[in-house]
């Protein structure tokens, strides 16, 4: 007779449960350091540096697609603070929220705040840039069902005009809108596809973000024909404030 039994107390089924618990504890334990990589280890208001449990991974290499290098994460952080924090504490307290003391659009504080990234522009499978311009990505254009923002004028949240749409820049591999080129003045600045209010009803681009003197203060590009990840991450977080810093009525408090 054919028994399950290892012992008179454990049986196969029971040893394999026991291993399938095994497996899944250092699974989960993998799994959450492997996420470390990135933005770790944490700093407190204090200078303070934490880990958490368990600790960082150890480093590993990684190779860049077309000749771009290697990386290495995690990677020692930068000595000192990333960019100047032109902002001050509300409170003493720990984990006080920051009030602003310079320019909160342009000095990366709250939701202006971007991430440092490289500052080269994403590039497709064909390393290529992935979002240029429709005068460069020649092959490519507006739907005629959708409406052609091109030659409109962008009307800010003052309800001002901050300039025209001059171009339409896209993500070639994926075939979507990603910025609206703005002439404001005499410079040319990304706006946005989703930050940008385009219908067919109206002969206009509504911007709820910034007000119109504002685009003046977008940060600008390095290339006029690619845009970097560094500088998508700048310009996203500059809108991104104006829906909190833009005019005074929205920074304070609604009652």
């Amino acid at each position: 007779m054919i028994s399950g039994q290892v012992t008179s107390y454990i049986d196969a089924a029971q040893l394999l449960l026991y291993l399938f618990w095994g497996f899944f504890f250092v699974l989960v334990f993998w799994l959450h350091r492997e996420s470390k990589r990135e933005g770790y280890p944490l700093q407190t208001d204090s200078g303070e540096t934490k880990e958490g449990f368990p600790g960082l991974p150890p480093a590993k290499v990684f190779k860049l697609p077309h000749g771009g290098g290697t990386r290495v994460v995690p990677a020692p952080e930068p000595e000192g603070e990333p960019y100047p924090l032109a902002a001050t504490p509300v409170s003493p307290a720990p984990g006080a929220p920051l009030h602003p003391t310079g320019d909160p659009l342009a000095d990366a504080v709250g939701p202006a705040a971007y991430n440092l990234r490289p500052d080269e522009p994403e590039l497709d499978h064909e390393g290529e840039p992935k979002i240029v311009p429709l005068r460069v990505a020649t092959g490519h254009g507006v739907n005629e069902k959708d409406p052609d923002p091109r030659g409109r004028p962008v009307i800010g949240c003052d309800g001002e005009v901050a300039g025209t749409v001059v171009d339409v820049w896209i993500d070639r591999p994926e075939s979507l809108v990603r910025y609206l080129e703005v002439e404001s003045g005499e410079r040319r600045v990304l706006l946005p596809i989703f930050m940008a209010g385009v219908s067919a009803s109206t002969d206009h681009v509504a911007v709820k973000a910034i007000r119109a003197d504002q685009f003046a203060g977008v940060p600008g590009l390095s290339n006029p024909d690619h845009v970097t990840l560094q500088e998508e991450d700048k310009i996203t977080a500059y809108y991104g404030g104006g829906h909190l810093y833009a005019t005074a009525e929205r920074v304070n408090p609604v009652i």
